[in-house]
């Protein structure tokens, strides 16, 4: 299958953004976290990870956990996008009885989650045991790849998955962390300050890239220049975003870590994106 391109990309992101706040106008979402983290995950859903939605139990395939559990409106609009299902799918099952998508990805009702997640600080650690679950099956070209939050780093749990991945040489891990800066009671700094992340996991021995986590030309570099798959050093990609990323009375407001947009909101949301990203994309 032919990769999109950059542009493509971008365009791609750009519908993200717009069925994101079409479903928080509906009702509410984490839309901040969904929006910081929204250019990371089209690309790495649309361009980077082999995943075919026909054939979700191949061996061959990379997996996804998402430890940041509660963007998993985000995750299904891009599992739409490849054709896990339709976009429709999400807006009419979503927190319904019944439905397979909710504030948090549950694999008891949706099989395109590999694991289900919404306590902090529990998927990196199952990522963690993936990878060396395909390392004892001498899997060595698939990966795994988690995304997990920037408050989410102080979880003790966090600390003992990344060093128990560099022991163990899991070199098929690809971490994402969404550094926005902001959680739900405030700023990183005000409720646990962190200090400088990308040493702490460069002291635990990890490969680091910081890049910028809204521009899709830095993150798709960043997927193309990763170590091979069967190397034993995990990275990790400390995406520097901006939180409610695209709509200009969410960004960098804690008050938007969830929440559900009026009608004049979600008109004036959807004409800030049009104007910054340049592009008309179909709702």
């Amino acid at each position: 299958m032919r990769k999109k391109t950059v542009e493509e990309l971008e365009s791609a992101a750009l519908q993200i953004r717009k069925n994101l706040l079409k479903l928080s106008s509906i009702q509410s979402i984490h839309i901040g976290g969904d929006l910081s983290i929204a250019d990371v995950m089209t690309v790495l859903w649309q361009y980077q990870m082999n995943y075919d939605p026909d054939d979700i139990q191949a061996e061959s395939r990379d997996r996804f956990v998402l430890s940041k559990g509660h963007a998993s409106a985000v995750t299904s609009f891009n599992q739409a996008a490849i054709g896990c299902f339709t976009a429709d799918d999400v807006f009419k099952e979503y927190a319904t009885d019944g439905g397979r998508f909710s504030m948090h990805s549950c694999n008891l009702v949706n099989p395109y989650v590999e694991v289900s997640t919404g306590s902090l600080g529990h998927g990196f650690p199952v990522a963690c045991g993936m990878a060396a679950g395909l390392r004892l099956k001498k899997n060595y070209t698939s990966r795994v790849y988690v995304v997990m939050g920037d408050g989410e780093q102080s979880e003790g749990s966090v600390w003992e998955a990344a060093m128990n991945a560099v022991h163990y040489k899991l070199g098929n891990l690809i971490a994402m962390v969404d550094f926005n800066g902001l959680e739900a009671d405030g700023t990183i700094e005000q409720v646990t300050g962190l200090g400088d992340i990308a040493d702490k996991y460069r002291s635990c021995g990890w490969i680091v890239q910081e890049i910028n986590g809204n521009s899709i030309a830095e993150i798709k570099d960043a997927f193309d220049s990763l170590p091979p798959s069967d190397s034993s050093v995990p990275t990790v990609l400390i995406c520097h975003t901006v939180k409610g990323k695209g709509v200009p009375f969410m960004e960098n407001n804690v008050r938007w870590h969830a929440g559900h947009v009026s009608k004049e909101q979600y008109e004036e949301a959807i004409a800030a994106l049009d104007l910054e990203y340049g592009k008309k994309v179909l709702v």
